[in-house]
């Protein structure tokens, strides 16, 4: 589970902001409160803001340290490979330009019976990783352990075998990061990190190519499994109960591709008979076709207890479904695993005391030189120097300006007439 993303020095954020998903000491909604080994720990974090305020930012840069941990090993020396993988520093300062961004996580891995959390993080500039960390505290224990530290100046490997110090050491590059190096080589505790990264889901719905992509995937096992088209057929009664089943025809290939393609209709119930319509999936809705892409990764991140950021989760989809869509992560019965959600939105539907904590709400401002800066609504302070209270109306507030992180409007004069 993620506990905290802390980065800095990435596109518009040039201080570090940090996204907290410790539970804070309230009252409101203590059941959702996940517990793992000494951290209290929530299911959802909702991120709000106006358009340029820097929200998808903040969905880049997990993005952005997930890719990094993931691929590094791959980089190397290769310079074109690393030219298209360096970081977006803050821009509007020569200071800022030059300097390193930096990314850290604090985590605790699925299935892992010491309960312990990690610590992991890096630094990164125009030429390579400047400095790499990872650490381990145990369920008990009050302070962390070095597992490995490494800078331009020094590399501490202590916390591993002989031979994989060795190996690392050979092969480790200024480009390349530790753990994504000792995954490839097959370290245990390199391994582990890596995957905890890997097992998370990203879906940015601001991005037309992710919303093609992603309305093309099929859940897994879709295809030849009669089980899991009913159970998708059951994910879409959750909110239309129109599709009944699906149809799926293999189309021929052509020429030399090996590429399996398939046909996919849903099957509506006909008024008049007890026969079927069958729709092309491609020609149902817009918010149909989101909910058809969310499902494998919702499934998958369910299944695995990882974490789902998505960007503009309330674009094509009603307040209602949205609001269904974060009770799946906020239900126990239904996340079992652990799995969070974390989202940007412009939807003030779900900022709603009826519906999340005070620290599970997040807003993203920037001002005047550019500069985004992220913060919670239960560290919020207000104009009289008091924290926002449980009972008050988190819509009716924001919208008049009482927390920030609203657009400043000005008059489209442009089409007054002369």
């Amino acid at each position: 589970m993620l506990i905290q993303f802390n980065f800095k020095n990435f596109k518009s954020f040039r201080e570090e902001a940090t996204l907290d998903l410790s539970a804070a000491k309230m009252t409101e909604f203590s059941d959702r409160v996940m517990i793992v080994g000494s951290e209290k720990i929530l299911p959802v974090a909702a991120i709000f803001g106006a358009n340029a305020s820097g929200k998808s930012n903040i969905y880049n840069a997990f993005e952005y340290m997930s890719d990094y941990v993931v691929d590094s090993f791959k980089y190397g020396d290769e310079e074109e490979k690393f030219e298209h993988y360096r970081p977006t520093p803050f821009l509007f300062d020569a200071t800022s330009s030059e300097a390193e961004s930096s990314f850290e996580v604090y985590f605790t891995l699925l299935g892992d019976k010491a309960e312990k959390t990690y610590n992991y993080g890096f630094c990164i500039d125009k030429e390579g990783v400047t400095e790499e960390w990872l650490n381990s505290k145990a369920k008990t224990a009050r302070k962390y352990s070095r597992v490995f530290y490494r800078s331009v100046d020094e590399l501490d490997l202590s916390g591993f075998s002989k031979s994989s110090r060795d190996n690392i050491q050979i092969a480790l590059e200024k480009q390349v990061l530790i753990i994504s190096l000792g995954a490839k080589l097959k370290v245990g505790k390199c391994k582990a990190i890596r995957d905890w990264f890997l097992a998370n889901e990203f879906a940015d719905f601001a991005d037309l190519f992710t919303n093609f992509f992603m309305s093309h995937r099929l859940p897994k096992g879709f295809v030849e499994d009669k089980d899991v088209q009913q159970k998708v057929v059951e994910y879409f009664a959750s909110f239309d109960e129109h599709i009944k089943d699906f149809r799926i025809e293999k189309v021929p290939q052509e020429g030399e591709s090996k590429e399996e393609k398939y046909k996919i209709n849903a099957l509506h119930k006909m008024i008049d008979s007890d026969e079927m319509a069958e729709i092309p999936l491609g020609l149902e809705s817009a918010g149909t076709l989101k909910m058809f892409a969310l499902y494998p990764e919702l499934q998958e991140v369910l299944e695995k207890g990882s974490v789902f950021f998505i960007d503009e989760l309330n674009a094509r989809l009603h307040p209602l479904l949205v609001r269904n869509f974060i009770l799946t992560f906020l239900n126990p019965e239904i996340n079992k695993n652990h799995a969070q959600l974390v989202f940007t939105t412009h939807d003030t539907w779900q900022l709603s005391n009826q519906l999340l904590r005070r620290d599970e709400i997040w807003f993203v401002e920037k001002d005047t030189d550019g500069v985004s800066t992220l913060y919670s609504l239960a560290d919020f302070i207000d104009e009289d120097g008091s924290r926002i209270r449980k009972d008050e109306s988190y819509e009716k507030n924001y919208l008049i300006g009482k927390y920030g992180a609203i657009p400043t409007l000005k008059s489209i004069a442009i089409f007054k007439e002369e």
